[in-house]
């Protein structure tokens, strides 16, 4: 009040030791600026295109933070695919060998892997992303209905989306009196609160002191945006051991010289996992070399995989006890992303799959090349399925159901 202590000592304060008020304004480190941090740009899409003998594949987004060059070591995450950059492109201007943060732009890579809309493109040798399915976040809840356990929300980071559910809430604030409640149940309208969110696939992510721009999410329910959040903390799941493998098998991937659009268009068909499963007494099998014959006399790609091969082919090695079932879905899955790297419709069945199976067979094969069918009684699970073949329906109709969703999401086409 008096201007002591605001630029040099104060003679009216000879008792105080400390700095000044500008020594500790001029101590306060300066924001970093974006171009210097870690490069980060989530994937908006991937442009392909075919006229004019142009085979370009082009990997587009906005560049959040860093920079990238030609030539540059890219990691896509959460996918753990290695390429590098051969060209940086933008649409109505000059050639250029570098983006940097704040520019919506493009770049072309060397290898033709497989990137989707969702992932994050970092650069080899800098600090990471987090990578999991299980989130610590603080959140701000603006929905009229409550925030609470047991229902699906849809949480939409940068350019990915996925289903979140309530796992635990730590602790409720009060917005209006800051009151800190930790047996709340429920998050209300204008609360603050802490929370863990199980999701159902992995996302790449940083953590809110690191990399702020790539930690924050909304939250949609109903198609309208119900809350938003921040990230603090990256919690173990149950495919942290897997995915771990996973990243080493992508960094040393030798890709096919045989695009899986060059594959797609001579087998007029894209790759894709069918995963059948229901209760014990479900004709999984049957269904499955049904839909293989059908698929087959239609001039498809197809192929029915028993557990049997696998159980006493690839996992010949290991007990075919309960206890091993984790690492023969892992085997199984590894053996499916080679065959729809090679552009085959793969069929295959299990038993009783959960929520966590199917997020460990996730890890291994893209989850967007994955259908789920549940044959038999929906009660007996609660895993997102794509589509139900109930028990009163004839075996041609449950071939035509599950023929008709490989026709709408596009896997099988007529040839122009």
């Amino acid at each position: 009040r008096e201007g002591e202590n605001l630029v040099g000592a104060p003679a009216a304060m000879p008792w105080y030791q400390g700095p000044t008020v500008l020594d500790v304004l001029d101590a306060f480190d300066g924001e970093v600026p974006q171009v210097e941090r870690p490069f980060r740009m989530p994937v908006q899409d991937v442009f392909k295109f075919t006229g004019n003998n142009d085979d370009r594949r082009i990997v587009a987004g906005t560049v959040t933070t860093g920079t990238v060059h030609v030539g540059d070591e890219i990691l896509f995450l959460p996918s753990g695919k290695q390429t590098h950059v051969k060209s940086i492109e933008g649409f109505n201007r000059p050639p250029a060998t570098s983006a940097r943060a704040g520019e919506a732009t493009g770049f072309t890579i060397a290898e033709q892997i497989y990137v989707t809309r969702g992932e994050i493109a970092t650069r080899v040798g800098e600090p990471r992303p987090a990578v999991t399915s299980r989130i610590r976040a603080n959140v701000f809840w603006l929905g009229r209905q409550a925030l609470e356990p047991g229902h699906g929300y849809i949480l939409k980071l940068g350019t990915a989306r996925c289903t979140a559910h309530v796992e635990e809430i730590h602790r409720v604030i009060d917005a209006s009196s800051l009151d800190a409640d930790e047996v709340r149940q429920a998050v209300e309208r204008h609360d603050v609160a802490e929370v863990t969110f199980k999701l159902d696939r992995a996302i790449a992510f940083d953590l809110h002191s690191y990399v702020a721009e790539t930690s924050r999410f909304v939250i949609v329910d109903d198609y309208e945006i119900r809350g938003g959040g921040i990230i603090q903390e990256a919690l173990p799941d149950h495919q942290e051991q897997a995915r771990q493998k996973v990243l080493l098998r992508n960094a040393k991937w030798e890709p096919s010289t045989i695009t899986g659009e060059q594959r797609a268009s001579k087998y007029n068909q894209k790759a894709e996992l069918l995963l059948i499963t229901g209760a014990k007494d479900a004709d999984r099998k049957n269904l499955g070399k049904r839909i293989e014959t059908e698929l087959f006399a239609d001039g498809k790609v197809v192929y029915f995989l028993g557990i049997g091969s696998v159980l006493y082919g690839v996992d010949a090695d290991i007990d075919h006890s309960v206890d091993n079932r984790k690492e023969h879905l892992r085997r199984t899955a590894e053996v499916a992303n080679i065959m729809l790297d090679a552009g085959i419709i793969l069929i295959v069945t299990a038993q009783d799959l959960t929520e966590d199976e199917l997020a460990l067979i996730g890890t291994s094969v893209d989850p967007d090349r994955i259908d789920v069918v549940w044959v038999g009684d929906r009660h007996k699970t609660d895993i997102p399925i794509d589509v139900h073949v109930p028990d009163d329906i004839s075996p041609d109709e449950a071939v035509r159901l599950v023929t008709s969703r490989l026709q709408d999401r596009g896997v099988i086409f007529k040839p122009w």
